[in-house]
Parts: C-alpha cells; sequence; structure tokens
C-alpha cells in the first residue's frame, strides 16, 4: 500500500511531508565473556597422568592429549579449552580435585578471555 501526499500531509507532527522513522534501539545482547583454561607445568606428575586428564576431562583423543601435553611440559603451560565461566570453573575444580586425589600436584587455573 502506498500512502499518497495528501495522507502524509494530514499526519499530526508531520509538516514538511517527510516521514519520521521511529528507531527504537534493541539493546545489544552481549555475549558472556568466556574463560580459557590452563593446565601448568610442575616437575613431578608424570606425562601419562596429565594424557589421562586431558582425555577424561575435555574430551581429547589421545593424539591431541599427547600434543598439548608437549606443550605443557616444554612452554610452562598450555590452553586446553574455552569455556562459559561456569563450565571452566567445573572442568578447573574436577581436574584440581582428580590430582590431588591421585597425590599429583598438577596445577589447573583459568582466566577470562580478552
Amino acid at each position: 500500500m502506498r500512502l499518497d501526499d495528501h495522507m502524509m500531509a494530514d499526519r499530526p507532527g508531520d509538516d514538511d511531508g517527510q516521514t519520521d522513522l521511529l528507531t527504537k534501539t534493541k539493546p545489544k545482547t552481549k555475549r558472556p565473556p568466556l574463560y580459557k583454561v590452563m593446565l601448568l607445568n610442575d616437575d613431578f606428575t608424570p606425562m601419562e597422568f596429565v594424557v589421562h586428564v586431558l582425555e577424561r576431562f575435555f574430551g581429547l583423543n589421545h593424539a591431541q592429549a599427547f600434543e598439548i601435553m608437549l606443550t605443557v611440559h616444554k612452554k610452562g603451560l598450555a590452553v586446553v579449552g574455552v569455556f562459559s565461566h561456569e563450565i571452566a570453573e567445573t572442568k578447573v575444580a574436577q581436574v584440581m580435585d582428580f590430582a590431588r586425589r591421585h597425590q599429583h600436584p598438577l596445577q589447573c587455573t583459568m582466566e577470562k578471555e580478552e
């Protein structure tokens, strides 16, 4: 349907015949921040245990877990996944609890992704 000029001129608030668009700004839904979960190297936790942790808690296959374990070993730490706050927190707690129960000093931390 087309509005004729005379119809538009009769509308209240339209003195020049121009239609004013109402721009309603939709609140931008901000994505929740993501968190990197990292494993830190130590001189005591066996490499096989780290591989097992990566497979068990992060769903990695053996080759992926082995590669990340080597990165942790060589570089001192590695990001093992990026998750929402709640999931990252849970993963850190699971890994830390599992390591303690097996008497390993393995450290797992999380930090907000930039």
